[in-house]
């Protein structure tokens, strides 16, 4: 199909990014950015780019991607509670600052003969183009001024901010804090010589008892909220090494979810954070509106229509899309909830972390950190850590004994005969999420009894819920849990048994 003109709403990397692939694939196509900012304005601190995201840009546009490299930083990462870390060696992680990111692309779509323009604000409707891409942010006008997109936007219960700090931390690392009024969670990373994201979350009513809700209330929001920065820089002064934290617009937020039923309307298509989002724990925003772009791209080389390419553009990317938002709620949920699990050993809580959401599997985890990952193992199994590692690690986690309330069993498998317990509850979960006032009252409900037994669909996503439920009966609750689970989903149940989510589990036919 031929384009003669397109025009991007949106000057952020994942508009960049499209603008450059299209002029790429349509030497002859007119291609303009409009970005209502200056070149050099932007809000936020590093980005980072993981190894697969880093395969999917090279794919595309390799020249583009190693002028990414050249201005990047790679680091690991690591998990810390207390005086214990667990290191994770991933020489693949690479961190960018994001104004460093945007200069890039700006430059790249330069080259690529795509028109920059800034400090204009414009709406979808005023141009005449073949094409219009609004990748105009998670306020997108484009979307907000035409309700066929179907937008609904939903809000976590956490609250979090950005803010940096003037120096490269060694590492990626997830640290908590826990001061007079509740536990702090940061996730940092350094993504230059000089420069480290500090990303800090806490819950409602730690962020209410530490006066939050005060200078929130009283910071402009062309400003920083200072009086937090300086409060979590004194309780993060270890990491920190007692440099300041640095603010850039940084204000406690709560992370919204934003979901389109329609990505496309006319001739008009979103892009990035204008269409969805997904939990920060999971991966940038950045990185799913570049992989948008990618997918645009293609589908537009392929139809013979701009209608077909938006329909098939949408048909191929919004299961990726779906996907990843399901596996960020769960993620997003997990971290909400993360003060709770801070008795576990560091290693086998950097299991729980890592399969946290099912995208990431146990046995994969191993293959990649041996070390880290075997030590969360035998913590689990309550053996020592330098024990040699059995050929078949799932049947091996599944045939250890356990003791609880003064029972005993030889294996992590429930025998039927206690489902027919009479002091055994059998609760069929039907919940759309682990974190509802309706699993709240399964939890409640499961305090009287000495064995809660949690059966339901077979369906994966359901398994993962009913998971995320056992754990909080196991947290909340003396009773014994089992967790029904359909022979497919068996390595949800594996992972759940060593990262503390369920007692035993009953494995269906």
């Amino acid at each position: 199909m031929k384009l003669d003109r397109v025009v991007v709403i949106g000057g952020g990397p994942g508009g960049l990014y499209a603008a450059r692939l299209l002029k790429l694939s349509n030497p002859d196509a007119e291609i303009t950015v409009y970005e209502q900012s200056s070149p050099d304005t932007t809000f936020g601190f590093g980005v980072g780019l993981a190894s697969r995201t880093q395969r999917n840009l090279r794919q595309a546009d390799a020249r583009s991607l190693d002028a990414i490299v050249a201005e990047s930083y790679s680091h690991e990462m690591s998990m810390q509670v207390g005086d214990s870390t667990a290191r994770l060696a991933h020489g693949d992680l690479l961190a960018i600052g994001r104004a460093r990111l945007l200069s890039v692309l700006q430059q790249q779509a330069h080259d690529a003969g795509v028109r920059l323009v800034f400090g204009e604000r414009h709406r979808a409707h005023e141009f005449d183009a073949d094409l219009v891409i609004a990748s105009d942010g998670i306020n997108s006008a484009t979307r907000t001024a035409d309700d066929r997109f179907g937008a609904d936007i939903t809000t976590g219960t956490g609250l979090y901010l950005w803010c940096g700090t003037d120096f490269a931390l060694p590492s990626a690392i997830f640290v908590p804090v826990t001061t007079e009024h509740g536990t702090f969670v940061a996730h940092a990373y350094p993504y230059a010589a000089d420069r480290s994201t500090f990303l800090i979350e806490t819950d409602l009513d730690t962020w209410h008892r530490a006066g939050f809700d005060v200078t929130t209330a009283a910071t402009d929001p062309a400003d920083s909220d200072e009086a937090s920065l300086r409060y979590l820089e004194k309780a993060f002064s270890e990491t920190l090494q007692d440099h300041s934290l640095i603010g850039n617009r940084t204000r406690w937020m709560q992370f919204r979810t934003v979901k389109c039923r329609k990505w496309a309307v006319d001739n008009t298509v979103l892009l990035g954070d204008a269409a969805h989002t997904a939990h920060y724990s999971i991966g940038s925003g950045t990185k799913l509106a570049m992989e948008d772009a990618i997918a645009l791209d293609a589908a537009l080389a392929s139809a013979a229509t701009v209608d077909e390419a938006l329909t098939e553009y949408e048909r191929v990317r919004r299961p990726a899309v779906d996907h990843l938002q399901q596996i960020a709620v769960r993620s997003e949920q997990w971290w909400e909830s993360f003060p709770q699990r801070m008795d576990l050993p560091v290693d086998q809580l950097m299991v729980a972390y890592m399969t946290r959401a099912g995208k990431v599997g146990l046995e994969r985890f191993l293959d990649s950190a041996p070390e880290v990952a075997w030590k969360g193992i035998a913590g689990y199994a309550q053996v020592p850590a330098d024990s040699e590692v059995p050929v078949d690690v799932s049947r091996w986690i599944l045939s250890r004994p356990i003791d609880h309330g003064g029972r005993s069993f030889p294996d992590r498998f429930a025998p039927s005969a206690l489902r027919d317990d009479p002091t055994t509850t059998v609760v069929s979960v039907d919940v759309e999420s682990a974190w509802n006032e309706k699993a709240t009252a399964v939890v409640d409900e499961a305090k009287a009894s000495s064995t809660v037994w949690l059966t339901g669909s077979e369906e994966r996503d359901h398994v993962l819920t009913r998971l995320d439920v056992a754990e909080r009966m196991m947290r909340n609750t003396s009773a014994l849990v089992v967790v029904d689970v359909p022979k497919e989903c068996m390595p949800d149940a594996v992972a759940g048994l060593v990262g503390a989510r369920t007692h035993l589990v009953s494995v269906g036919p």
